[in-house]
């Protein structure tokens, strides 16, 4: 092996969430440092089988698109979905009813005009 290459190998001390230490060889820090864990096998649910384990990127998503739900980052602000314009069948039935209603009114007065002819 080439002699310089390598990461000085060394005993340090891990430090645990529950405040336990062990002592074990390690590339990390300095002779004699102490290593603190942010995760450990006693708090972690993949080995304590606790189901309840909250995602905070997935929440964070979440709120984040909850909170600029109605902003298009292309320039212009979207409409909210109930404010959208309306389909062509929306539009098409009052258009129908506005049609109706002067055939009915053509057709009472044709109705009264053939009432005095007679």
């Amino acid at each position: 092996m080439k002699k310089g290459i390598h990461p000085n190998y060394h005993e340090i001390t891990v430090e645990m969430l529950d405040g336990t230490k062990f002592k074990t060889r390690s590339t990390y820090g300095k002779e004699g440092d102490t290593l603190k864990l942010d995760i450990d096998p006693t708090t972690h649910p993949a080995w304590t089988g606790n189901a309840t384990f909250l995602n905070e990127n997935v929440s964070k998503v979440a709120k984040f698109k909850e909170r600029f739900s109605g902003v298009n980052f292309m320039g212009t602000a979207s409409k909210p979905a109930a404010a959208a314009a309306p389909t062509p069948k929306q539009e098409a039935k009052p258009a129908e009813a506005k049609e109706e209603a002067p055939k009915a009114e053509e057709k009472a007065e044709a109705k009264t005009e053939e009432a005095k002819s007679e």
